[in-house]
């Protein structure tokens, strides 16, 4: 893959970076040469990113010719952007307070060159605030006050700007930029594609295990797509991929969101995509959504302070809270009378406007059915837990935790478990989901529909075995010839 260096001024470059081509933004423009090269990796330099410049240009136009730039248009927008750099100074709070706290100055002017810092100390916060903004070259303005220090400011670096001192540090931190990722291997066959797996290896509760995602590996290979696992940290390696597959627990406030939404406008496919994230991980939108559209589920009310009464009258004792955003059974309480109902409430509260109160619907097993591009891949029954009422108890440790699990042909399933399923899922979208369900003398309820369903070896894949992981992935391949197909006829 070609690596492009873009600069205002070639003269101005004075960096020895083997393996890339430094360009003028004007040559790079107007030549035919760089119109009709195929696959370059455009590293935008300009001196200005300004609205309608030759530097805003490069980005926009090198995505019309099909190559990846950094930074793209839209992380031009977001440095221009007083709210964006409002809410990433909040969410870096923690490592911005830890990374400046020795600074006895009122002001500080971080300077990150590839994702790194001249000072291996401030390494973290540079490659955090890179990974958000991906811009090659950045320099970040904070201020301290009487709350601590906040991100004012940040913009890019032109090549002619890099301080003398610094400039050997800028040649080390992108020759190994480079060495260490993808686009230094050779090209390979034009028929292959690219696929991230986003995963945490510390998660406990993760939706798929080591073993699981070599599976997902393997069959990815057989169907002519290169897959490999990255991690948070490979924020602003996403461009180089074609499509991302999301093996790790998602929630709107979190870096999993960030990948779904950087990847969407990147033009990849992801799974799961950023509007499946936000409908299924609020239960308070699972509800309306559910009743608006008459799919049977628990007796259910969204509970507000002022309506806390209703609820548990409505719904009587033992009622089930869910906090709108919790996952694998946590932040969701059985609470058995009043004084436990108003204990878990205060708790609830503190931390949404909005909860879930639910009749409570008792049975030994939950239906959960896998839905891939509207069609069904798997259903399981998720027995209870020993001695619980749910399928995982977060109170145990091992394998005491889970209820046992029994996988069955998807043929073989009740049909209006698997209808009810379809029903509910494609309310959401065309992703994958695990809609669970419940069945109570013949009548099937929803409880909710997951966008990132676990997918584990011996459970999932009981029934149909390798088969679960090659259609998951020939998915992936349709859905990417089919981006690569509507981009060519963009053009």
């Amino acid at each position: 893959m070609p690596i492009l260096i873009v600069v205002s001024n070639p003269k101005d470059w004075k960096l020895n970076i083997p393996g890339v081509e430094v360009v003028s933004n004007k040559s790079y423009l107007t030549d035919p040469h760089y119109l009709n090269l195929k696959n370059a990796r455009v590293f935008n330099l300009s001196r200005s990113y300004r609205y309608q410049s030759n530097g805003y240009y490069v980005s926009l136009l090198a995505v019309a010719r099909g190559h990846k730039p950094l930074p793209s248009v839209s992380a031009i927008q977001d440095m221009k952007s007083p709210a964006v750099i409002k809410i990433i100074s909040e969410e870096l709070e923690d490592v911005i307070q830890k990374s400046l706290s020795d600074l006895k100055s009122r002001n500080f002017t971080l300077s990150i060159y590839f994702g790194r810092n001249t000072s291996k100390k401030y390494n973290k916060l540079s490659l955090m605030l890179f990974n958000l903004f991906q811009v090659p070259l950045l320099r970040a303005y904070f201020e301290q006050d009487e709350d601590g220090w906040k991100l004012d400011n940040i913009g890019p670096i032109a090549s002619a700007d890099i301080p003398d001192d610094h400039k050997p540090f800028v040649e080390t931190f992108a020759g190994e930029y480079f060495k260490r990722r993808r686009f230094a291997v050779p090209e390979r066959d034009v028929s292959g594609y690219d696929l991230a797996i986003l995963v945490n290896p510390n998660e406990k509760a993760a939706p798929s295990d080591t073993k699981t995602i070599d599976k997902f590996i393997k069959a990815a290979e057989k169907t002519g797509i290169s897959a490999e696992t990255i991690s948070r940290d490979d924020y602003a390696r996403l461009a180089e991929y074609d499509a991302l597959f999301i093996r790790e627990t998602t929630a709107v406030n979190h870096h999993t969101f960030r990948f779904a939404q950087r990847a969407k406008a990147e033009g990849l496919v992801v799974i799961d995509d950023p509007d499946s994230i936000i409908r299924c991980t609020n239960k308070v939108y699972l509800a309306e959504l559910l009743a608006k559209h008459e799919i049977p589920s628990p007796k259910t009310i969204i509970i507000h302070k002022d309506n806390v009464h209703m609820a548990a009258e409505v719904l009587g004792f033992p009622l089930v809270l869910k906090q709108p955003d919790s996952s694998f059974s946590q932040g969701v309480v059985k609470v058995k009378d009043q004084a436990e109902y108003q204990d878990k409430l205060d708790d609830l509260f503190g931390k949404s406007d909005l909860l879930i109160g639910q009749e409570f619907l008792p049975t030994d097993y939950d239906w959960r059915v896998g839905i891939l591009n509207r069609k069904p891949l798997y259903a399981c029954k998720y027995y209870m837990a020993k001695k619980h009422w749910q399928i995982m108890n977060w109170e145990t440790a091992g394998a005491r935790r889970f209820g046992k699990a029994e996988t069955f042909p998807v043929e073989t399933t009740p049909r209006g478990v698997i209808k009810t399923a379809l029903k509910a899922a494609n309310l959401i979208g065309d992703g994958l989901y695990g809609v669970d369900l419940k069945e109570i003398d013949g009548k099937i309820y929803v409880i909710e529909v997951n966008d990132n369903p676990s997918i584990d070896t011996g459970v999932e894949d009981d029934v149909v075995k390798e088969k679960l992981y090659l259609e998951i992935m020939q998915t992936f391949l349709e859905k990417i010839k089919a981006a690569k197909q509507m981009k060519k006829g963009d053009r």
